[in-house]
């Protein structure tokens, strides 16, 4: 047994460390021990847990569970990437959400982290043309983490979005690598134009809670959005970006802001 955690721990160290924690998790809490079963230990591999996971809380009376799973498992067995992609979303949180002291916590309880991943099943989906079964996705999600994300929107890794409630990210908007929001984040249109109409957000920016980006604008690599903000114009990167509408107000204040994930303007 210790020569294949061993093993494990080196072909796949954030897998092997949620299987840690999970059985830790159970000898404390012996009363979610079928929930921790049944989402992490009983699986082989981080894609077969994450399959499971997103189809048991996108199930509903309209669309079974096994059904569900099958999609699941397609999509991470077909592209490898997405499996990539949620280890590094969950390195994410557990390096910038203060709250997250554990890789197993955005797999069984942070809505942000699970609406993601369900966004990154019903984007393979829509990639593939089956752009219905995407829009069911996106519909769950939306109904079950109050995350709407269009499937045709492209989102990088590595993402963090803190708390989740009332996320919105439109059809052709762009995430970069290593992008951190917090709540009540709208990437939006200032319109009924039916083009290129979304934001394009560079790699390590950070987007306070309640901000809006509106219109087929760039924010640059790096910048930061403060809370609140109103983002009307194109965001030069290695900036803040404050008010109603957003006007620049100085520098980025460090090299990652999405990482750093210091919010105050000026204030030390």
């Amino acid at each position: 047994m210790a020569e294949t955690r061993t093993k494990l721990a080196e072909l796949d160290p954030v897998w092997a460390r949620i299987k840690t924690e999970a059985e830790e998790s159970v000898e404390h809490e012996p009363l979610l021990g079928g929930v921790v079963h049944s989402s992490i230990l009983h699986h082989k591999t981080l894609e077969s847990a994450l399959a499971y996971r997103v189809s048991m809380k996108l199930t509903s009376n309209e669309m079974s569970e096994q059904i569900l799973r099958e999609i699941c498992d397609m999509a991470y067995s077909d592209d490898d990437s997405l499996g990539m992609a949620a280890r590094a979303d969950i390195v994410a949180v557990y390096d910038r959400d203060p709250a997250c002291d554990r890789f197993l916590l955005p797999m069984l309880f942070f809505k942000g982290f699970q609406a993601i991943q369900a966004y990154r099943i019903a984007h393979w989906l829509w990639t593939k043309g089956r752009r219905d079964m995407a829009r069911f996705f996106q519909m769950r999600a939306s109904e079950t983490f109050g995350v709407d994300i269009h499937p045709a929107a492209k989102i990088g890794k590595g993402i963090m979005i803190d708390h989740a409630h009332s996320i919105v990210i439109g059809e052709t908007a762009v995430v970069g690598d290593n992008v951190s929001m917090l709540h009540s984040v709208t990437l939006g249109g200032t319109g009924k134009e039916e083009q290129d109409r979304h934001p394009k957000i560079g790699d390590g920016v950070l987007i306070g809670a309640g901000a809006k980006v509106l219109g087929n604008i760039k924010v640059g690599h790096c910048s930061r959005i403060a809370a609140g903000s109103v983002v009307l114009q194109e965001v030069p990167p290695c900036k803040t970006v404050a008010g109603v509408p957003a006007k620049i107000v100085g520098e980025a204040g460090c090299d990652q802001p999405s990482v750093n994930m210091d919010q105050l303007l000026g204030v030390r």
